[in-house]
Parts: C-alpha cells; sequence; structure tokens
C-alpha cells in the first residue's frame, strides 16, 4: 500500500506544481481588479453555483447560524477558542521594551499591531470551523482593529457561528483566488487588508503569493502534508490512522513515513488497506495516497535529516526515545511529539495554531502566530553623556563614507 519515495525529488514536485495555475489566478486578480463585487458574484456562481446579491454576513445571519449548529458543537467551539487564546495570549509581546545597554545609551523595541488583517477560511470539500478560530484568533489577541474573514458560498453555519465566537468584524461570502485578490486590493464592498493569512488551494497559495505587493501574506499553506519519524516501537495502527487523517484533507494532500525499520512499513500499510475500507472519505484518501509513501533511513539520526529536507507541515514524531529527536529537528511547521499526540489535537484544541507552511516552506517559515500580526520599530533615547561616548565612532565612520551632514548633525550637539 505505501510506496517507496524518493526524498529528494518528493518535495520539489509538489512545490513545483504551483507555477502550473499562475496564469489562471492572474486572470482572476485582474477581473477582480477591473470589476470588484461584480467580479466575485460571476465567480460564485460559476465556482460555487451560487446566485448572491450580497458579500456580506449580516448580524442577523450570524444568529440564525447559531440556532443551525448543534449545541453541543458551539459549546465545543467556544471551549477551543479559550485554549487557543491561552496559548496564543502567551506569545504577546510588550508593547514597548526598553533597556540602557550603555551609560546613556537605552535602546528598546516597539510593537503596533496591524489596523486590518484578512483571514481566508477553505470551504469546498468540508467546513473548516477551526481554521476559522485558528485565523482569527491570533490577530485578535495581537490587537488588529478590524479583521475580515472570507469563506467561500454558501458560508457554512458552523463557519459564520466560529469566526463570530472567535471575534471577527466582518464575514464576506468569497472563496478562493478571487477572495485573496478582493481581501488585498479592494472592492466595493471589502475593505483591502494589509495582511492576509490562512490555507487554501493550490490556486488561494497562488494568489496570496502574486498579490504580495498590495497586502503581505503569512506564508504558502496549500494542501496538507505529514512525515512521521518511526523506529519498531512504534504502533502501526497509530500511525495509519494519522495517515488517513492528514490523507482525507485533500486529493493533494500527502503522508510520508520515514523509518529503519522495514518491518514496520509492512505492519503499517497492512494497517491503511484495512482503515481505508471503512474511511467515510475513502475516494479523496485513495488519491492522497499516490502522493504519500515511505522514504527508509538507516536510523532515526537520517530520519531527522531527511525529514529536515523534507521541512513537513505536519511532523510526528513515534519513537522510543522522543526528546532527542525533538531536540534535533530543525524544520517543520508543527511537531507532535510521541503516540498520544496525533495532529488532529493540534487541529482542534490542543492549543497550538494550524495553519502552517507546506511544500517545504517550513524550513524558512513559521506557524501562524500573534507577531504575524505585528510590526516593530526599534527605539533609542541617547542623553548628552551618551552621545559623547559614541560619537567619535559615528563621526569618524560617517565620513570615512563619506557623508559628511551624518557627521556634522553629531558634531553640533558636541560643541
Amino acid at each position: 500500500m505505501l510506496k517507496r519515495l524518493d526524498a529528494d525529488r518528493w518535495m520539489p514536485e509538489r512545490r513545483a506544481s504551483l507555477g502550473e495555475v499562475y496564469p489562471a489566478v492572474n486572470e482572476i486578480i485582474g477581473n477582480v481588479k477591473a470589476d470588484g463585487d461584480k467580479a466575485l458574484f460571476e465567480y460564485a456562481k460559476k465556482f460555487d453555483n451560487c446566485d448572491l446579491d450580497s458579500l456580506l454576513v449580516t448580524e442577523d445571519e450570524r444568529e440564525e447560524a447559531y440556532e443551525e449548529v448543534d449545541p453541543r458543537i458551539i459549546e465545543y467551539i467556544i471551549e477551543a477558542e479559550a485554549r487557543i487564546s491561552e496559548f496564543h495570549e502567551y506569545q504577546k509581546k510588550d508593547d514597548l521594551w526598553l533597556r540602557q545597554m550603555h551609560p546613556g545609551v537605552t535602546l528598546g523595541i516597539k510593537t503596533t499591531p496591524l489596523k486590518r488583517a484578512g483571514c481566508y477560511i477553505p470551504g469546498g470539500r468540508a467546513s473548516y470551523p477551526s481554521t476559522a478560530l485558528m485565523t482569527v484568533i491570533p490577530a485578535r489577541v495581537a490587537g488588529v482593529e478590524s479583521i475580515c474573514a472570507c469563506t467561500p458560498p454558501p458560508a457554512n453555519s458552523m463557519t459564520i457561528a466560529a469566526l463570530d465566537i472567535a471575534g471577527v468584524s466582518e464575514i464576506f461570502r468569497a472563496g478562493g483566488a478571487q477572495a485573496i485578490a478582493a481581501m488585498a486590493i479592494g472592492t466595493e464592498s471589502i475593505e483591502p487588508v494589509q495582511k492576509i493569512v490562512g490555507p487554501g488551494n493550490i490556486y488561494v497559495t497562488a494568489a496570496k503569493m502574486l498579490l504580495r505587493e498590495y497586502a503581505e501574506i503569512d506564508f504558502p499553506a496549500g494542501p496538507s502534508e505529514i512525515c512521521i519519524i518511526a523506529d519498531e516501537s512504534a504502533n502501526p495502527a497509530f500511525i495509519a490512522a494519522d495517515i488517513l487523517a492528514q490523507a482525507e484533507h485533500d486529493p493533494n494532500s500527502a503522508c510520508v513515513l520515514i523509518t529503519e525499520s522495514e518491518a514496520l512499513v509492512g505492519k503499517v500499510s497492512a494497517e491503511v488497506e484495512s482503515m481505508l475500507k471503512s474511511a467515510p472519505r475513502s475516494a479523496i484518501i485513495e488519491k492522497s495516497l499516490k502522493n504519500s509513501g515511505y522514504i527508509p533511513a538507516a536510523d532515526i539520526r537520517e530520519a531527522v535529516t531527511i525529514s529536515d529536507r523534507i521541512a513537513p507541515e505536519h511532523l510526528s514524531i513515534q519513537v522510543s526515545d522522543p526528546l532527542p529527536v525533538l531536540s534535533a529537528v530543525q524544520n517543520a511547521g508543527s511537531i507532535f511529539v510521541g503516540p498520544y499526540t496525533p495532529v488532529a489535537c493540534g487541529d482542534y484544541a490542543s492549543g497550538t495554531n494550524h495553519v502552517l507552511p507546506t511544500a517545504g516552506y517550513a524550513s524558512v517559515y513559521s506557524g501562524l502566530n500573534v507577531s504575524h500580526f505585528c510590526k516593530t520599530s526599534t527605539v533609542q533615547i541617547i542623553d548628552r553623556d551618551g552621545l559623547e561616548e559614541i560619537g567619535d565612532i559615528v563621526e569618524a565612520l560617517a565620513e570615512a563614507e563619506g557623508l559628511f551632514a551624518h557627521s556634522e548633525s553629531v558634531k553640533v550637539r558636541r560643541k
């Protein structure tokens, strides 16, 4: 069931597909830029088979959403919101941090939240109230004044309720690359934002990459993926369950088992085949498994090296001694340690964020957090004694660069 993969080819092949959709996405962006709301209505009809007369989800519709969702689910969304908020509160930084570095020289950092951010909440194959929480909460905790969200029409009641619970300012019925364009460029209904966050399909990811001259983004967050580092002590059923859980996201999702144990590969394959028979989303999983497989490693150290080359969105560590492996890992969006830490816990209720870089971008990007919604300014406060302390250095280096007015701006204060 699990095919052998080439570690050096697997991730580059996944990333290469992004460029293939750029022409189509550029056309969508151009139409939204030219026609605004009209283009969004047309795309809603074309891609979502929805005739819309308004993009905005009203306050009445928000209230109605609660009535359409099982009260037990609402309670769990509220509990998840509390856990996610608690973890993200620990990420906040002081608005103003100052420290006297040398006599007369005080330096610091001023942290300022963005004024407006946009969150993309996928739809289509499933509803994702969890992503509503994961994208809005860190923006709210950061202190962003205005947070809008776009989700494909017809907007799902669970998603609307979760967005409301998370504290979103506005909810719009817009999906795909066209929603990203609307938030970045702006339309009659949607005011442009400074930053766009959230996962999506390859078209959404491409739009985010192409629109960075208008709005900053979190990172490329496309089809989901997991790497599992495991040894002979791992439970094959647990690994198989993790593979199916990731594979059911999307036909382009991918799962990779990295292990030194050939016997484990056989056991996991058998478990995957058995579980697949009763999986409700088996059609999606079967397509996803074509992108998936295993990579043999000589030992756990090599397994970590392979995983770091892949830089997976999710990394599960299921070995007898996991902490040294955790310490050695350098590239992963989110790390799940031990047999009783399924990725699903991070997806919903442990408190960490599930919006993570994919396609190897975890080698250079961090997962979504409060700092994504803030910008920093350095601060310096220098008194007369401090200026005297560093004046000779500044004057000499300025003159060495031929910037004599720079030097004079110091000299005039030292006279």
